[in-house]
Order: structure tokens, then sequence, then C-alpha cells
């Protein structure tokens, strides 16, 4: 049997809760859990569902991108980050002080977290982590038990006996702790009385210290955030997370804690200034899609629990508490349909209802996939999109980034193809930028009303063949022209009988942050051939691993590595 979590529920099923969907969030929750893949087997395993429901779900999730299909292997995709964003969007307050931890961690030298209450847990909503030997491995989504952290005993100032009765059942239930994968198991160090004192003491004292309870060597301190818009209720906590090498908890209190009461008051202060949400504008038809799929793909595609995840995406910015009608309206689903499904999310702690008519995401959403993805990179991002490209197209595929000086281009992920010929490059290889295509597509990138070189780029300029353009205006209006296109080819510049084009990859504000392109010899393809067969593929792949980005970028920055 596998072990109960803090989000399974004992209580008896509602009658009209949709199974199929229960059993799609258990398989999300095992593979988040796991790190982010399992075995086909490990989830029938874990979840207890029967094989062929296993494959029909999993076959579902990547009919919606969010999850890879890797041989024996699911492994969860960034676009499964859409649910957690939902939530995030909704709550707001990452996008309101998120710049204010991040400004923290700067002066301070420390990771910072903000936290979110999650029944008798903690779950962080925010991560500036400082990069050490020694660092916070600590995720956005990742669920804490409330007595082991800093933030604990500050929220637990709010429950009421309710609460606390269910904390106590779940420490005698789980006393190791095993139903928080983020945290270390371990047998309770400390009573039940103990932390009723810290949460006492922090009542008073306004603030609360972790002293090592969550792993040894690491110390912690918070502060709640309050929002005056909610009756001065803790809305989340900022804590500064340290490591004992650096800081004792006697030392974060003398010397970092007033620096973090005067970020606190900032976070208010925003709270208070912010302005109301605007009337929501509500998508359309979000679940249409799902009926084309289920004509597609048969009794493979599990209709009603894709109709179920989407209905958590019709949650957002300025449309944290919908109601029944907006759930429906927004995902074209019949009233009766949206209902089910909230019930099925009510029961299972991911939704709320906020008074008679409304409902509300929980913090529990970013059970869904968030923690093992939230600090993804781009290279992971690209790299299943390149080995598809490579396989459509038989040549080997590349993405590069700009190296701080713009003289090179550097490989950070590649798919090569099986040929008796091939081009010969590994991730990390450098090469010049100005006689690649991927090069020209990211010097492309410049300002409008600037297209000069940067400073070490035509004092680099040297034939490596005959056709490499080494004269600095000629190579000015090639890269003026690759910016209207949209694209570069580069024929025989770098090597002779090397042929290749590349795209611009953009993130979600339209910034070029890589290129990725296509690589071949000469005599496989035409250039005519390239610009008619390959760039298409190109283009529909960039878009693809755009998307990607965009979802895993909204709330976390995506490392270019």
């Amino acid at each position: 049997m596998p072990a109960k979590t803090t989000l399974d529920d004992d209580r008896a099923l509602p009658v009209e809760a949709v199974t199929p969907l229960i059993r799609g969030v258990a398989v999300l929750r095992r593979l988040t859990e796991a790190g982010g893949t399992l075995s086909a087997s490990g989830l029938e395993r874990s979840t207890g569902l029967a094989r062929s429901t296993v494959d029909r779900i999993t076959s579902t999730l990547a009919r919606m991108g969010y999850v890879r299909l890797d041989g024996r292997d699911i492994a969860l995709a960034p676009r499964v980050m859409e649910l957690g964003n939902a939530y995030l969007a909704a709550l707001g307050l990452p996008a309101l002080l998120s710049s204010h931890a991040d400004a923290l961690a700067d002066e301070l030298d420390e990771s910072v977290s903000l936290a979110v209450a999650d029944r008798d847990g903690i779950r962080f909503i925010h991560q500036a982590t400082r990069r050490r030997a020694m660092s916070l491995s600590f995720r956005i989504g990742d669920l804490l038990p409330a007595e082991r952290t800093a933030p604990g005993p500050l929220f637990a100032t709010e429950w009421t006996e309710p609460e606390w009765r269910a904390w106590r059942e779940r420490r005698a239930k789980d006393p190791e702790d095993r139903g928080f994968p983020a945290a270390p198991w371990q047998v309770h160090s400390s009573s039940d009385e103990d932390f009723e004192r810290r949460a006492a003491r922090a009542r008073r004292d306004g603030w609360a210290l972790d002293d090592q309870l969550i792993e040894p060597g690491l110390v912690a301190m918070a502060v709640p955030v309050k929002d005056p818009r909610a009756g001065g209720r803790i809305a989340c906590v900022v804590s500064v997370v340290s490591h004992t090498s650096r800081h004792t908890a006697a030392d974060l209190r003398e010397t970092l804690l007033p620096r973090l009461r005067t970020a606190v008051t900032e976070m208010e202060r925003t709270l208070r200034e912010a302005p109301q949400p605007r009337p929501a504008h509500t998508p359309a038809g979000l679940a249409t899609w799902t009926g084309a799929s289920k004509q597609e793909l048969g009794r493979e595609f599990v209709e009603s629990l894709a109709r179920g995840l989407t209905v958590l995406t019709a949650f957002g910015e300025d449309r944290a508490e919908l109601t029944l009608t907006d759930v429906a309206n927004a995902t074209g689903l019949a009233r009766a349909t949206a209902r089910r499904a909230l019930i099925t999310y009510e029961h299972l702690g991911l939704v709320r209802q906020s008074g008679t008519r409304t409902f509300t995401l929980t913090p529990r959403v970013l059970s869904l996939g968030y923690p093992p993805l939230s600090r993804t990179t781009l290279s992971q991002i690209a790299t299943p999109h390149l080995a598809e490209l490579a396989d459509r197209v038989h040549e080997s595929a590349s993405l590069a980034v700009l190296t701080p000086s713009a003289e090179e281009v550097q490989y950070i992920a590649r798919a090569a193809t099986s040929r008796v010929m091939s081009v010969n490059i590994t991730v990390g290889t450098r090469l010049p930028a100005y006689a690649t295509s991927l090069g020209r597509v990211l010097l492309a990138d410049r300002p409008s009303d600037d297209l000069r070189l940067p400073p070490g780029v035509p004092g680099a300029l040297r034939p490596l063949t005959p056709h490499t353009i080494t004269d600095p205006t000629a190579l000015t209006a090639v890269l003026a022209e690759a910016r209207t296109r949209g694209y570069a080819l580069v024929d025989e510049e770098l090597e002779a009988g090397l042929r290749s084009v590349a795209v611009p990859v953009r993130d979600r504000t339209g910034q070029v942050v890589a290129a990725l392109n296509v690589a071949m010899h000469a005599a496989r393809r035409s250039v005519e051939e390239c610009v008619r067969d390959v760039l298409p593929e190109l283009v529909e792949t960039a878009g693809r691993v755009e998307g990607e980005l965009a979802v895993a970028g909204r709330f976390g920055g995506v490392a270019v590595a």
C-alpha cells in the first residue's frame, strides 16, 4: 500500500465526485513526490491503480502536455505548471512581494522564502536562493510540517481548536513525517507541548526561529506579513534561511531581525497600496478542445479528467474567486460538469468554498507537479523537443546562447542523429558567433535603431573558409536581414561542407534568450530545401520551447544552462 500523505482524506467520497479526476490527481501527486519521473509500473504500485488505468491517465496527461512518455518512464512536463500558476496568479502575493524578497536576499546574501499556510503545514510560494556548495534545496510548492519550520509557529497563532486537534492527530498518525516528501524523515524530536510554547512565543514576539529543526545545520528566522486588507491576518511569512557555518540562530535574531522587519513593513505597505482587482476578463471555452481529443484517441483519452483539470486553469489573476457560473463560462463545460469537478476538488482540498457561492484555489494545487519543475532550466525544457526535431528532419539539432563578450555562442543542449557523417559538436562547445547561424540570430537581436556589432566582434572577424563574411559592414547587413526574416542561414562559412539554419527562442517578455538550429552536410540539402523543409520544423519547435518556457518562467526564473 502506498504511504498516506497529508493530501489523502479519510472522509467518505461525495456521491457526485469524479473518480477519473481523483485518479488523475493521484498520478500527478505521486509523480511529484517521486521527483518528477516514475515508471508506469512504479505508478501502478504507488497509486494502487490497475495498469490499464495508469496507461489511460498518462496518455491523457501526455495529450494535455502535462507529462512526457519516455520509453517506460512517465515524466512531468513544464506545461503542468499552469495549474500551480493559476493558484499563484489568483493569490497575487508573488507578483506583489517577490521583488522585495529578492532584494532582501541580495542585501543579506542569504536565501529568503515566502510561505503560506497549508492546513497544518507551510508551503513555499517564492524562493530567492543563494547558490553555494551548501545551498537551500527547497522549491516553490514544497510542503513542510509546521512544527519543524520558522513560519509554522507564526501561522499556528491563528489556528482554531479544531485545527490544533487535526495537527495533533496528524502527528500521532505520522510520527516520522513521511507525509512530507520535501522534509527529511525523522522521528519527532520535540513534543506537542514544545510547539505550542513556540507558537505562544511567536504570538508575543512577532517572530520565530527554526534552530536546526528541519535539518542539522539549517537555521531560519521568520516574520509574518499581515494583510491590512484582510483585517490584519497573516497573508504570508517571510523567512531568512542560513547555515550554522554562517549564522547561529541567536546571530540571526541579533543581526538580521531588524532588517527583516523593515522588509516586512515595506511588504505590508505594498499590500495596503495595491490597487483593487480589476473586473476579471474571464476566458471562455478552455475545455472545448477535449472533445476533438476524445474523438481522435478514443478510450485512451479520459475526457472527464482533462475537463476537470481545465477547471483549475479558469482561476488566475483578478479571478481569485469564481462562481459556478464563472467556471462553466470559462471552461465551456455544462454547469453540472463544472459543479462535479468543484465538488471533487473540494474533497481533495484543492478548492474551498469562500462564502455561499464562490470558490477559490488552495495552496494544495502546487502539489500537482510544481516543485520538481520549479527549478527547471532552459536546456532541460528544450532537450526533448530537440530530440523530436532531430527525429523528424534526420539531422542534428542544437540550442545555444551568446557568451557575455558576444564573440562566441555556447551550446547548452543538443540532439544528434546517427549518420556515418555527422556534425560533431557537444554541449559546452563554443564557436565564433559571427560565422554561425545561431550566433547571427542572437547578434541580430539588437535594438531596432542600433545594429552595430558588439565591441569585440569586429576585431574577431577572420576567414574560416573562403565563404566567411569578414567585412563588418556586410555582416551588419546580414544581421539586419536575419532580424527581418526571423531566421539565419549560414552556408559553408564556419566549415567547408557545413550548412545550418537557426531561429530565435524568446522568453515570455519577447526577449531572445537562445537560438535553435539544425546543421547538416551541404550535400544532403540545398539552401532552398533548408528554407522549405527544415525552417518550418525549426519554427514549430521553437514555438513549443517558448510555450513551456513561458509557463515555467511565470513565477520563477528559468536558468539558461
